[in-house]
């Protein structure tokens, strides 16, 4: 079974966050994933520019970060467990992105939950290539989740 933890910095927590763990699961399902956990933290645009400052020396705020952790565990349970890592969401670049792109939240959310996650899982992309391997991937795995609304 895999585990989702989602959590805010900076911003108040938003109804839908109870849907969008359920997505992150539904995901990690369709990617045969099992025993992983993994965090989902919403924030604002200060905390990730902070955060993209940090890892990636870029300071300007983005939409979606992931920190892989990737380290494999036994449970007090007894169970083997996948630290998968984080997936960092600003939901303020979120909403601009949506706003200037003309692109539905539910569906923007849904893409930077699966960005996050597929770089958890080892994809990778060349930011210069919009259609690369990685990006096909995510958006063929958004047109099947299509009916899914988190907001």
């Amino acid at each position: 079974m895999n585990s989702i933890g989602i959590s805010v910095e900076g911003v108040d927590p938003p109804e839908w966050m109870e849907r969008a763990e359920s997505f992150a699961r539904t995901v990690l399902s369709e990617l045969g994933k099992d025993g992983w956990e993994l965090s989902i933290l919403l924030c604002g645009d200060s905390f990730i520019r902070g955060l993209n400052a940090q890892y990636r020396g870029k300071d300007v705020s983005t939409d979606v970060l992931s920190f892989e952790q990737g380290e494999w565990y036994v449970s007090g349970d007894g169970d083997r467990r996948f630290l998968a890592g984080d997936v960092v969401i600003s939901l303020e670049t979120l909403g601009r992105t949506c706003a200037d792109l003309g692109i539905p939240v539910n569906e923007e959310l849904k893409r930077l939950i699966l960005h996050g996650i597929l770089h958890l899982s080892g994809y990778d992309h060349d930011e210069s290539d919009p259609r690369g391997e990685m990006l096909d991937y995510q958006e063929s795995l958004l047109k099947k989740f299509s009916e899914v609304h988190l907001l």
